[in-house]
């Protein structure tokens, strides 16, 4: 995995100013109204009413990267004599947050937590998202607590959830967990957890097998990450851990089974994903060929993208090409009647989002539809009430994030390159305009960078090539590269 190339800022606030400029642009800030902070402020203090069901003795444990303070997630796995019984807990926003009141209303204009580097826009006040509400160890807190059983394939036999107390033992962190598994020690699980932890790879495995029969689309690129350490700043391209896969499988099932309880009643949110154009998918095979990467007739694309490998540059660039697959994602509403679409193509299930509320806001309605509906009470009136504007508020909250995400990730670019105007660099054409064959994206491994790139010929995708840095402007986010 390589380092990255770091950047010491002179002046040191030259990427902060930035950033700063960014949040100005995109009308986003990490401060919150007095009148939020105020009420987050005397929630947090005041003397939360506990659900009445204890559960505190069940050995929780948060996975999260090691940083990370707003814990919405904690895990428990045991065996049963039908195969496995996943407890999920996740955090009760609503034990915190009053239907109307300032803290609901800003949340509603954010919409989502929003990250890039080490500026995080969260979508609740710290005192909550990272202090009450949140599930540290050792501390006891109000959760819904989601409990599914699987077979010994690891299929849903049944989903329910309900509100509990929990107290999680340990914050756990990917590379900990990670390194646990990899170790040859028995003592390297703890052992107030061990037993429960060492299930999360061979459950998240046979949920993964699981995904590869229903034909679910992931694409494996590595994510491309800002690392900030003081003044010094790197980008780099990082694959996720297997412990990362593992512990997102659970995540998915639980929305998986939030889904279904709510179609089951004809109440819910829905995260939603049509299927693949057909007219898409000719298109992919025909890049496939022109790439000379091999795609049997019979192989499905789902089959087909799991089986390319992203450190090929033609099958790295066949990888970026098949995110034309995935358009169109959305959230639908619905009371009553069941909406047109409900299922999410790439994931070739319903599904729901119901396990991050600290983190985006239609968590939270959708986690007290499906409480009141496990209990076999109505629906709360404040849900419904609100329930049909919440698919346009995430959209909207979508769009923002990716914005800006990806402007923070071109400001840095633009910093870490613009001492080096003029230089080459060996990289791999990803990306080629349909319309200006000219023109497209080329990856850098070191730094770790994918920017604009124009030849004075046809660019040859998938190919590895070597590029001039043409332009590195740090107000303007821009960087560019042309053919050497």
């Amino acid at each position: 995995m390589p380092s990255g190339q770091v950047i010491r800022v002179s002046p040191p606030s030259a990427l902060r100013e930035g950033i700063a400029q960014i949040q100005g642009e995109l009308h986003v800030t990490p401060d919150f109204p007095p009148e939020v902070e105020a009420e987050a402020v005397r929630v947090a203090a005041d003397v939360l009413v506990l659900p009445d069901e204890d559960q505190t003795q069940i050995p929780f444990v948060t996975i999260d990267p090691a940083d990370s303070m707003d814990l919405d997630q904690a895990l428990h796995l045991e065996r049963s004599d039908t195969g496995y019984v996943v407890q999920y807990a996740i955090a009760d926003v609503h034990a915190f947050v009053a239907p109307d009141g300032a803290i609901d209303v800003e949340s509603h204009q954010r919409g989502e937590s929003l990250y890039g580097a080490d500026s995080k826009i969260p979508l609740h006040p710290t005192a909550l998202s990272e202090g009450a509400a949140s599930l540290l160890p050792g501390q006891v807190r109000p959760a819904l607590l989601w409990t599914s059983t699987l077979d010994e394939t690891g299929e849903i036999l049944s989903t329910g959830v309900r509100r509990v107390r929990v107290k999680s033992v340990a914050k756990l962190d990917y590379v900990g967990v990670q390194q646990m598994f990899d170790s040859d020690d028995p003592a390297a699980f703890d052992e107030r957890y061990g037993d429960s932890l060492r299930l999360l790879k061979e459950i998240g495995e046979l949920r993964l097998a699981l995904e590869v029969k229903r034909g679910g689309i992931s694409l494996p690129l590595p994510d491309q990450e800002i690392e900030v350490k003081g003044d010094q700043w790197r980008t780099r391209f990082r694959s996720l851990l297997p412990v990362e896969d593992w512990n997102a499988q659970l995540s998915l099932l639980t929305g998986f089974g939030a889904a279904r309880i709510m179609l089951d009643h004809k109440v819910g949110l829905l995260r939603t994903l049509p299927p693949a154009d057909p007219r898409d998918v000719a298109r992919l095979r025909r890049t496939a060929k022109a790439l000379n990467v091999d795609w049997p007739e019979s192989q499905s694309p789902a089959d087909f993208i799991r089986s390319l490998d992203p450190g090929d540059g033609h099958e790295a660039a066949m990888i970026l090409a098949s995110t034309r697959l995935l358009r169109g994602s959305a959230y639908a509403a619905f009371n009553g009647t069941l909406p047109e679409l409900t299922e999410h193509a790439a994931l070739a299930s319903p599904y729901a989002h119901v396990t991050a509320p600290l983190r985006r806001l239609i968590d939270r309605y959708a986690g007290e539809i499906c409480v009141a509906l496990c209990a076999g009470t109505p629906v709360p009136d404040w849900v419904l009430a609100t329930m049909d504007e919440l698919p346009a508020i995430m959209q909207a909250a979508a769009r923002r994030s990716s914005g800006y995400e990806r402007a923070i990730l071109d400001l840095v670019e633009a910093g870490m390159l613009a001492p080096r105007v003029g230089e080459s660099f060996d990289g791999v054409v990803v990306e080629v305009s349909d319309k200006e064959p000219t023109h497209g994206t080329v990856s850098i491994q070191d730094p770790a960078v994918e920017a604009a790139v124009v030849g004075t010929t046809a660019l040859p995708l998938g190919d590895p090539v070597t590029v001039r840095l043409a332009e590195a402007d740090v107000l303007r986010r821009r960087v560019s590269f042309t053919l050497a």
